[in-house]
């Protein structure tokens, strides 16, 4: 039995010390980044909801508090500790328990072998449909692999990887990272993620981070669209006439749903578009048909895992503080999720509105040329 801590703050290499029924891990960040990672064994209570729930916790344990990077849990912990319960701070937090416990074995033959046998037909099906549906690779073409460390570009590395093997034509791969300003950690776990999984990448610097920090008004969209400029520009140095994101079939119906409900526009995430700035470049998204849950799966299978975000907003642990990202996505996420509780077709009728307009009932629409009224051919 553990005694009281006399420490505030217990660091990973001691928590990996201790007996499985000695502790208690209590997650303390959103339930949307604790289902993207989170240690085994792990409670998830938001912070919000922390004080409410400390009534629940064994006074016989030692409950060892984790947010993303050790900022938030270390009040967290404070609080309970004067609530009589034996609570200390992950130092570091969950990002830090991810450095130390990211396993240095290969774990290539595993993965590759899920996506072609255990997920065939939820990822490398899929994966395969929306490239020959929507002509997302072609004969000649270099594409530049952009992967920021999460778990849907790892996996689009990976299936990427399997196409050229199957190839029934010639096409060249570049596994592209941007380094906009990690922290060291951060980089750490990309570059460990990706020798385990045999993926080589090929790593620049930028410095978005800094440029967009002080930016009070969208800093992440001003940050997306400077990150898209980059890889477009870097892609093209080497060569490469295509970008491929990881974009899956969520982000692709939350998009739409966000736009109507939070922009009062329909506008759809499409699978391919041609750059404006960058004459000969083309965006492509060939995890177009696959959904979240089964990249988690995956994930989940071949005990990966990935950085959600690694930004400096985040790293702050600012996700954690209050319980809620305050996302528009998170939100427009639950939302589904509330509506698939009474209609469980709702994600694919979503889906299916972008291919099913009618023209005829549409009040406007715009194009190159301007906006377009139904009263001008009524």
């Amino acid at each position: 039995m553990i005694t009281h801590m006399k420490d505030i703050e217990l660091t990973p290499e001691e928590l990996n010390s201790l007996a499985p029924d000695e502790y208690q891990i209590i997650d303390i960040r959103d339930e949307y980044a604790f289902e993207y990672g989170h240690i085994p064994g792990a409670m998830n209570v938001p912070f919000c909801t922390l004080t409410q729930a400390a009534d629940t916790f064994s006074k016989d344990k030692l409950l060892v508090l984790c947010c993303k990077s050790g900022n938030i849990s270390e009040g967290a912990a404070e609080e309970l500790r004067s609530m009589d319960l034996n609570a200390v701070s992950l130092s570091g937090g969950y990002y830090a328990w991810l450095k130390k416990n990211i396993k240095g074995e290969d774990k290539t033959q595993k993965a590759e072998q899920s996506i072609r046998k255990t997920f065939h037909s939820e990822l490398w099906s899929k994966f395969v449909k929306a490239i020959q549906q929507y002509s997302l690779v072609e004969p000649g073409d270099r594409i530049a692999v952009c992967i920021s460390g999460g778990k849907d570009s790892m996996l689009m590395a990976k299936l990427f990887q399997e196409l050229k093997r199957h190839r029934k034509f010639e096409f060249e791969l570049v596994f592209l990272v941007m380094d906009p300003g990690y922290s060291p950690e951060n980089r750490e776990i990309i570059e460990k993620n990706a020798e385990a999984l045999s993926v080589p990448i090929t790593v620049f610097e930028s410095n978005i981070f800094n440029s967009v920090y002080n930016i009070e008004k969208s800093p992440c969209y001003i940050c997306a669209r400077m990150r898209r400029g980059y890889l477009y520009r870097h892609a093209k140095d080497l060569g490469c006439n295509k970008i491929a994101l990881g974009h899956h079939f969520d982000d692709v119906i939350e998009t739409v749903l966000m736009g109507m409900l939070y922009s009062g526009q329909f506008q759809t995430m499409m699978p391919k578009l041609k750059s404006k700035n960058f004459p000969g470049m083309e965006l492509i998204r060939p995890l177009y048909f696959i959904r979240e849950a089964d990249i988690i799966r995956w994930r989940n299978y071949n005990d990966l895992h990935f950085i959600q975000c690694a930004c400096r907003f985040t790293d702050t642990c600012t996700t954690c503080s209050t319980g809620n990202t305050g996302s528009k996505r998170v939100e427009t996420k639950r939302l589904i999720e509330e509506l698939k509780k009474t209609n469980p077709q709702i994600e694919s009728n979503i889906f299916r509105s972008t291919e099913h307009v009618n023209i005829e009932t549409v009040i406007a629409y715009k194009d190159s040329d301007g906006i377009h009224s139904f009263l001008d051919e009524y």
